[in-house]
């Protein structure tokens, strides 16, 4: 591990501005950071730390892949690009084993165009964020990334409340900042579904089927349009397009 001063070295280095966060009592979460270059390692792993998490580290996808079978991270850090085994093909075996089918998995790289966010989406990622990055911003991420740790516990309840929002699931009922809003069906179960899980990304045909099942959907916009409709009523910001992907509910 650096030690404190290379880190505010390595910071500088890489444009990055170093943040004393403090500790927070967040030992029982673990984090697995899957990287092949040792300074975002170091850098990344040192931030993570210094908020309480329990953070392990990788060098490859075939040594992240073991590790995360034997520690069962509760998040995933992945790079794109590693040597023997890149990020795409791990997330793929990750998600297709059982133990690890509720770890929350996030592409960390510098990869940024459209196609290899698609591929990571597809390889089942809960998001995908691109270097460089502040720390600051990293561990914002993080934070709400776990947050579905304990929204997901909510997904069976008849009320469930997600930020400013109570979402009243057996009579329908919607109220935001303390102001009851009043949705027709479709918008509601959409809404719904999205804040089931804050900040992952579901794509267009996991919502069609979740919300539409097998109803005839008129128009391959129906979902831009009820997204459209969400944001008005409930607020821009809370509704985020992933690019040929999907969309997503942040706080």
């Amino acid at each position: 591990m650096l030690s404190a001063p290379r880190v505010v070295e390595l910071s500088l280095f890489l444009g990055y501005q170093l943040v004393n966060y403090g500790t927070m009592k967040t030992k029982d979460i673990r984090i697995l950071l899957v990287d092949d270059e040792p300074d975002i390692l170091e850098i990344v792993s040192y931030n993570l730390s210094s908020e309480g998490y329990t953070v392990f580290t990788a060098k490859n996808g075939v040594e992240g892949v073991a590790k995360a079978k034997k520690k069962k991270p509760h998040l995933i850090i992945l790079d794109v690009m590693m040597p023997e085994m890149d990020g795409i093909e791990a997330c793929e075996i990750l998600r297709n084993t059982p133990e690890l089918e509720d770890s929350i998995i996030t592409f960390l790289t510098a990869r940024g165009e459209d196609y290899s966010q698609v591929a990571g989406f597809d390889a089942g990622a809960d998001d995908y964020i691109t270097k460089p990055i502040k720390p600051k911003v990293l561990v914002s991420k993080v934070k709400a990334l776990l947050r579905r740790l304990k929204e997901e516990k909510k997904e069976t309840e008849d009320i469930v409340k997600v930020g400013n929002i109570i979402i009243n699931r057996e009579e329908y009922k919607i109220i935001n900042n303390g102001e009851e809003i009043v949705l027709p069906r479709k918008e509601f179960e959409l809404l719904s579904l999205l804040t089931s899980k804050p900040s992952k990304v579901f794509k267009r045909e996991v919502i069609l089927d979740k919300v539409w099942g097998n109803e005839v959907v008129v128009g391959g916009r129906t979902i831009d349009v009820h997204i459209r409709k969400l944001r008005g009523k409930i607020g821009d910001d809370h509704f985020k397009t992933v690019k040929g992907v999907g969309y997503k509910f942040v706080l």
